[in-house]
């Protein structure tokens, strides 16, 4: 991978200033996993985050985010 995995939201949000791609979506979700565990969330707790409404997604995206995040926090147990 190209990116680190990011350990902190401040770089989680540096994330922006680069040309997005796979492998910057892969880091950004790998990012977010490890700090909500860091700060002692469950995946219940993540995946709440993630379906909450927002104005960037709609249902259906949130929804197989959802999935993708809850597949990557089962692999990178």
């Amino acid at each position: 991978m190209n990116y680190p995995i990011p350990a902190s939201p401040q770089e989680v949000a540096a994330l922006r200033q680069k040309p997005v791609d796979e492998e910057l979506v892969a880091a950004a979700i790998a990012g977010v996993i490890k700090i909500s565990r860091s700060q002692g969330k469950s995946l219940e707790q993540l995946t709440a985050e993630v379906l909450a409404d927002d104005r960037l997604l709609d249902i259906q995206q949130r929804r197989w985010l959802k999935d993708v995040v809850t597949q990557a926090w089962e692999s990178l147990a």
